[in-house]
């Protein structure tokens, strides 16, 4: 689905990395020119804490077959997939080093049985020779793949190589799965993904998505997930919203943490379409083209101690560029917000303790007027929100009632923004307008013309009446606030009075920040 938006446009253009260290100095790198730096710095104050670079030192697996494995010979052509079909269920399989391939079909893949595990030797790599669609699929639950490259297989646009179909329980860690066509990998319910480099694939790193039923459970923890969308999907299919470091879709409790995501041509993690119960923790996400987290029509999130570095470069200077007058924002929390009719581990949308530094803008709350269950200019397709079981529910007249005049909605509501830290240097940026952004508005509500929520009803609610809050955070540089709609630029003590009341215990230190 795509950014809901007016517009919103993707373009690939890959950004110079930079690590800031505790002490705000500056170290130019990349993490795919430079193999030697163990790890990428982040900044919350007082407090450094550190993401491994997982592709520049992949853990290796073991040197001999564990006890018990079978052992797989990179020598024979489809011996991977062969073995798998006539070992029994709960079997270890030991891929020697070297290049392993699968027939020569593009339907050719592995289909593992309940509870296999695939362990790589050192040097051992899974390729797809730009023939095969798809490495591991098929409905097993429990399988586990370790210390293992993926690489070079075709999967079309929303499929991926790992996990083709979403399948349970799958433990996906230490491996490198890279240059593959669609998303590196699928996700199932209780999924964990841990210490994987996913790199440089064409639509995603990850797309978890199943098409029958939620999943719960999912873990992302310790990743590098870098360079990917290189099939400039956006530009392909403008509007379609399919890109992303990583994309969620109907995650019930998701624990994101630890993670690098850097230099994507799209947006770093995009939670899209009823997404609940996400703690988003202790990650580090920088230059990536587009925003860093969109949080779209979900629910009920932690985003704390992050750090967010040099987001939303190419995106935001081609849109003002372009003289849109949005403020396009490195956190986009668009129709979501906290629900406490629905379970999770908090009741509202909880940003705090996190460090944003030279990224383009800053935070920007986000309703869509005419955006809502069963209206036309919904792009969600069809799904309604978690409050309504039937979308031909939401129509005139009882959508004109309560309950359905509110929950027929997904509303930014209930977004609790505190004790963050926000740094803007625009001679970093070189930017002289629209970069030093946060907002807090919708547009005008005309459409369809049976839409209860017309003029300004929905601007007013989210401005003032569905307990949005900035408060306690400390800004340091040229920035400026949005309210209502993108007409309303206002000063910090404009901000902070009435009617708007925003940022009470908060400091501002004017000019560029450094």
């Amino acid at each position: 689905m795509r950014i809901e938006r007016w517009h919103w446009t993707l373009v690939a253009a890959p950004l110079a990395l930079a690590l800031v260290t505790a002490t705000g100095c500056e170290s130019t790198s990349d993490a795919r020119t430079n193999p030697t730096a163990s790890a990428a710095p982040t900044t919350s104050g007082a407090r450094t804490t550190s993401v491994a670079r997982v592709c520049a030192n992949p853990v290796a697996g073991p040197t001999k077959a564990p006890a018990g494995a079978v052992t797989v010979d990179p020598a024979k052509v489809g011996d991977l997939a062969a073995k798998t079909r006539n070992s029994p269920a709960n079997t270890t399989f030991w891929l020697k080093p070297g290049k392993h391939r699968l027939d020569p079909d593009r339907y050719a893949q592995v289909v593992p049985k309940k509870g296999d595990r695939y362990i790589g030797a050192p040097g051992a790599v899974l390729d797809g020779a730009k023939k095969n669609q798809y490495a591991f699929s098929g409905g097993a639950r429990d399988v586990t793949i370790r210390n293992l490259t993926v690489q070079h297989f075709v999967a079309p646009m929303d499929e991926g190589v790992v996990n083709h179909d979403s399948a349970d329980g799958w433990v996906i860690e230490d491996s490198t799965i890279q240059d593959n066509s669609g998303a590196a990998l699928m996700a199932g319910a209780r999924q964990q993904v841990r210490a994987n480099c996913l790199r440089d694939n064409g639509q995603y790193g990850m797309n978890a998505y199943k098409g029958k039923g939620r999943i719960t459970g999912l873990v992302v923890e310790g990743n590098e997930i870098v360079g990917n969308n290189t099939g400039d999907w956006e530009r392909r299919k403008p509007g379609c919203g399919c890109t992303g470091g990583v994309k969620f879709w109907a995650v019930d409790g998701a624990d994101v943490r630890g993670n690098w995501v850097h230099d994507n041509r799209g947006t770093g993690l995009w939670a899209d379409t009823n997404n609940n119960d996400f703690l988003i923790e202790n990650n580090v996400l920088e230059a990536n083209d587009g925003a860093a987290l969109i949080y779209e029509i979900s629910y009920n999130a932690i985003i704390r101690n992050n750090t967010f570095r040099r987001n939303n470069w190419v995106e935001g200077r081609k849109a003002a560029d372009s003289g849109d007058s949005f403020p396009f924002a490195t956190v986009y929390l668009s129709e979501s917000g906290g629900e406490p009719r629905i379970k999770a581990r908090t009741d509202k949308i909880e940003v705090y303790r996190n460090v944003l530094e030279n990224n383009w803008s800053g935070i920007t709350l986000w309703e869509n007027a005419d955006r809502f269950c069963n209206s036309p200019a919904n792009t969600s397709s069809g799904d309604c929100t978690l409050l309504v079981k039937k979308t031909s529910s939401c129509a005139r007249p009882a959508i004109a009632r309560a309950p359905l005049y509110s929950d027929c909605r997904w509303k930014t509501q209930r977004v609790d923004i505190h004790d963050n830290r926000f740094v803007l240097d625009k001679s970093v940026l070189k930017c002289t307008s629209k970069c030093d952004r946060m907002a807090v508005l919708s547009n005008y509500g005309t459409y369809p013309d049976w839409s209860p929520y017309k003029g300004e009803k929905v601007a007013d609610a989210i401005t003032r009446k569905q307990h949005n809050r900035w408060h306690d955070n400390v800004y340091v540089g040229p920035w400026k606030f949005v309210a209502q709609d993108p007409s309303k630029v206002l000063d910090f003590a404009q901000w902070r009075g009435l009617p708007y009341r925003q940022d009470a215990g908060s400091t501002l230190r004017a000019g560029d920040g450094g």
